[in-house]
C-alpha cells in the first residue's frame, strides 16, 4: 500500500512537472510570437518620445525668443518713459517760468494803470472806474494806495462804490 501511495505520488509529481514544462513552453512560444510586435510598439513609443522632445525643445526655444522680445519692448517702454518725465520737467519748469513771467508782466501793467489813475483828478478816475465792470475796476483800485482809492470812491455813485468794495474784499481775502 506504500508502494502504492509513493507510486501514485510520483505519478502525480510527474505529471505536475509534464504541465509546468508546457506552460512554460506555452509561455516562451506566446513571447516569441509576440516578440515582432512588441518591439515594434517599443520603436514607435521610442519615435514618439523623441517627437515630444523635439516639440519641447522648439517650444522651449520658442518662449525664450517671446521673452527676449518682451524684455526688449519692455526695456523700450521704460526708456520712453524716462524721456516722457524728463520732457514732462521740462515743461513744467517751462510753464512756470512763463506764468510767473506772466505775472510780473501783468503787474506791471497793473502798475502802470495804477500810476495813471492816481495822477488823474478823483471825479475823472471815479467816472472811468463807474463804466468799467465792477470786477476790473475793483482791481485797479486795489492796486491804489488806500487815501487815492478813498477819494474815487468817494465821488462814486454809492451804489457803484458798494459793489467795488464788495468785490475789493473778496479779492484780498
Amino acid at each position: 500500500m506504500q508502494n502504492f501511495l509513493a507510486a501514485s505520488i510520483c505519478m502525480v509529481l510527474l505529471n505536475i512537472n509534464i504541465q509546468a514544462k508546457s506552460e512554460l513552453y506555452d509561455c516562451t512560444k506566446v513571447f516569441e510570437e509576440r516578440k515582432q510586435e512588441l518591439i515594434l510598439e517599443l520603436e514607435r513609443i521610442d519615435e514618439q518620445e523623441q517627437a515630444l522632445n523635439a516639440l519641447k525643445e522648439a517650444t522651449e526655444e520658442l518662449l525664450k525668443k517671446k521673452e527676449a522680445k518682451l524684455a526688449e519692448k519692455e526695456k523700450n517702454l521704460n526708456a520712453q518713459e524716462q524721456d516722457l518725465k524728463s520732457r514732462e520737467e521740462v515743461v513744467s519748469k517751462k510753464l512756470k517760468k512763463n506764468e510767473e513771467a506772466l505775472k510780473a508782466l501783468k503787474e506791471q501793467k497793473m502798475n502802470k494803470v495804477a500810476q495813471t489813475y492816481a495822477k488823474m483828478k478823483a471825479a475823472s478816475a471815479a467816472d472811468i472806474l463807474s463804466k468799467l465792470e465792477p470786477k476790473e475796476a475793483s482791481e485797479i483800485l486795489t492796486t491804489l494806495k488806500p487815501k487815492t482809492m478813498a477819494k474815487i470812491l468817494g465821488k462814486m455813485d454809492a451804489t457803484k462804490a458798494s459793489e467795488m468794495t464788495t468785490l475789493m474784499s473778496k479779492v484780498e481775502e
